[in-house]
């Protein structure tokens, strides 16, 4: 399968944005002063473990997604 350049740079971008938006989202999953991620003892929530689950999750994605868009890149230059 050959990809564009446009779709390859669409997935790279794709893979980034997904980085930026988790890695924003966990920092403040864990300085979460209001309750939801962490308990009054100061122990993890439901919350927390479910969000968390789904940013390791994004992350993974967000690298097999920005991986197929660089290696569509780097095709499409040798070709």
């Amino acid at each position: 399968m050959v990809l564009s350049r446009r779709v390859s740079w669409f997935l790279l971008a794709f893979g980034v944005w997904s980085w930026f938006v988790w890695i924003t989202f966990v920092k403040n999953l864990w300085e979460d002063s209001s309750g939801l991620a962490f308990d009054d003892a100061g122990d993890p929530t439901g919350y927390f473990w479910i969000h968390l689950l789904l940013a390791i999750t994004s992350f993974l994605l967000g690298t097999a997604i920005g991986s197929i868009g660089l290696r569509g890149l780097r095709a499409a230059r040798r070709g």
